[in-house]
């Protein structure tokens, strides 16, 4: 059920109707959302004493008329008037993904996987995906994270961190933005640089034979 409209200052809009108009307390009431003892109250002055009326009708919530027309009918009831600009909706900003404590510290190995599987990824695609930031994401792929030599690679569903389906998601749009900037590249030959420039090399954790190893290493 709609909840109807009423004066974002009720009191003050119906100490300015009981002194500016013969309107009866019920009307008053009705319109203000309040009680007809609150209003009859207000016409006595036993409240809202200090309060400045607001006028309803410079305000566009009334029409001169209506009032008239209220004032001459007692059973006529006070509705608000309708908006003279239509107030655009407010695109609530997107928080950003919550991501429990015992899971944070998983991170950083989600991250180099996602460097190491899909090179195509932006920084911006990794950290809407897991919720990481771009200067976690630089200092892994440039191997200078305090904890490098830790760090392996992780599938971040795994990891529970996002979903089968939030990674496709993720993977689908990450190909459709690098196609469409192939193309804009073509045509203005401009040559992007290959991903498999952009896949880091193996971080080589310190005593583990089940973590990645730099296959570019000599023997």
């Amino acid at each position: 059920m709609a909840v109807e409209n009423k004066p974002l200052m009720p009191k003050a809009t119906a100490v300015w109707l009981v002194d500016n108009t013969s309107l009866t307390f019920e009307q008053i009431a009705d319109f203000c959302g309040l009680h007809p003892l609150e209003v009859k109250g207000i016409a006595d002055e036993d409240v809202a004493k200090g309060i400045k009326g607001q006028d309803p009708v410079s305000a566009g919530q009334l029409t001169r008329e209506l009032i008239e027309k209220a004032e001459a009918d007692p059973k006529l009831r006070l509705k608000m008037a309708a908006p003279k600009h239509k107030m655009p909706a407010v695109k609530q900003k997107k928080a950003p993904r919550y991501t429990p404590v015992s899971k944070r510290q998983d991170k950083p190995d989600a991250v180099y996987w996602i460097l190491r599987n899909h090179p195509e990824f932006a920084d911006a695609d990794i950290i809407k995906l897991i919720g990481t930031t771009k200067a976690t994401i630089q200092k892994i792929r440039e191997r200078s994270h305090w904890n490098a030599t830790n760090i392996k690679a992780v599938d971040p569903v795994t990891l529970g961190l996002c979903t089968q389906l939030e990674l496709d998601l993720a993977v689908t749009r990450a190909n459709v933005k690098r196609e469409r900037l192939l193309k804009k590249a073509e045509k203005s030959g401009v040559r992007l640089k290959p991903l498999d420039e952009n896949v880091p090399p193996a971080v080589i954790p310190a005593d583990s034979s089940d973590e990645p190893v730099d296959e570019t290493a000599e023997p």
